[in-house]
């Protein structure tokens, strides 16, 4: 039976042919002292928002589509905080957040998500986040989240809805 440990050794082993065949985002920016940032969604024009957003104030190194990418590049790249989508294919965020933190990657971690649940938001902590923006909040929480959980400290978007 195949679990989250399986496909992380089966990944780890091929990674040298993902090197080859890299697909991440290369986001060319000045480098200097900004923060340097991961952007991992499997939608290429939020990858592209979200780089245009975060780019002036951190140094973006790469845009990748899924949570195995985001492993491989947070290994090579070395970010100090990666954002992360919940629902990627292959890995999703959650799955990402926890393999950073079982293979002792301090990174700070940043969700950007439309999941609004409180289940979400709580598996995300539980997985090592320190901040929680909903997508439909990018432009007003995504700068501020960032910065906060650089700072150590929790950031959570405030909901759009709330329950009857």
């Amino acid at each position: 039976m195949w679990n989250e440990s399986s496909w992380l050794i089966l990944y780890f082993v091929e990674i040298s042919e993902q090197w080859e065949n890299d697909q991440s985002e290369p986001i060319m920016t000045d480098p200097g002292s900004r923060p340097r940032i991961l952007l991992a969604d499997d939608h290429a024009g939020m990858r592209a928002s979200a780089a245009k957003l975060v780019g002036s104030e951190f140094e973006v190194v790469a845009a990748v589509a899924d949570g195995f990418l985001a492993l491989e590049a947070v290994a090579r790249l070395c970010p100090e905080l990666v954002v992360l989508d919940i629902a990627m294919p292959g890995l999703d965020g959650i799955h990402t957040a926890r393999a950073l933190r079982r293979n002792g990657n301090q990174v700070k971690i940043v969700f950007l998500t439309v999941q609004e649940d409180e289940d979400y938001v709580s598996a995300a902590l539980d997985a090592g986040a320190l901040g929680y923006v909903l997508k439909s909040r990018m432009q007003s929480d995504l700068i501020p989240a960032i910065r906060q959980a650089l700072a150590g400290e929790v950031f959570i978007s405030r909901r759009n809805h709330t329950p009857e």
